[in-house]
């Protein structure tokens, strides 16, 4: 999505010395507002992946899982991030696709206008997040926005101020619910070892020191990190 946004703009941007004409009422930009488009998109790039993807879910599902197996340093944090953004452009790759043949082919083919570039690119990354975000924290959203929704004619009409943060809170939330069901074998495993050394008297080593590799045996022989990035992928579907 953010690649595509961004070719559109370098094309168009460079593509002969920028000129400060406006064309107005034509719904097309100058390239000199084009090229300021650009440099806000590659400034707000980080802040684009995480309230419009599925990067939010992945990242803290990944992070959280470290710190369940007991390994809170490893993966290192290079690696989570790396991992979750693949994980991310591979979800969103139909997303991306859509608005390559929906919108940025007509724009290179001058059949739309920018203006109509970017309302269909926003309608379809509303019907990606619209598609993934719970019902009950949109009510909320738009309760807190005072937006009556029996006025809306459609949930396209709902506006982007109150779809991003009802989106991520949604991602937060169900990245959480995965994060606890990930982490009640491995706090069964740290109870059991406990147990053991307590009923054999032996209270001067850390049971997370005795229960680490049990942990790592029983993640790497249930194939975990496959299992866990598939039910991440499979989630989005």
């Amino acid at each position: 999505m953010l690649i595509l946004i961004l070719l559109v703009l370098i094309s168009f941007s460079f593509g002969q010395i920028p000129s400060l004409e406006v064309k107005i009422g034509r719904g097309e930009l100058s390239d000199a507002v084009r090229l300021l488009i650009l440099l806000t998109i590659l400034s707000l790039a980080p802040s684009i992946l995480i309230m419009f993807t599925s990067f939010i879910r992945i990242v803290v599902v990944l992070s959280v899982l470290r710190q369940a197996i007991g390994l809170p340093q490893v993966p290192p944090n290079q690696v989570i991030i790396s991992l979750a953004l693949f994980l991310t452009f591979f979800i969103m790759k139909p997303v991306i696709e859509d608005i390559n043949q929906n919108a940025f082919q007509p724009l290179v083919k001058k059949e739309i206008t920018d203006e109509e570039f970017f309302k269909r690119t926003e309608r379809i990354i509303k019907e990606f997040m619209l598609k993934n975000t719970r019902k009950e924290t949109l009510k909320a959203f738009l309760d807190v926005a005072k937006i009556d929704k029996n006025s809306l004619k459609s949930p396209q009409d709902i506006p982007l101020s109150v779809v991003i943060p009802a989106f991520m809170v949604s991602e937060l939330k169900t990245a959480f619910e995965i994060v606890f069901l990930l982490y009640l074998p491995f706090l069964i495993i740290d109870m059991v070892v406990a147990s053991i050394l307590i009923s054999m008297g032996i209270i001067m080593i850390p049971p997370q020191l005795i229960s680490l590799p049990f942990k790592i045996m029983l993640f790497v022989l249930a194939n975990g990190w496959e299992l866990v990035i598939l039910s991440l992928v499979r989630s989005y579907s």
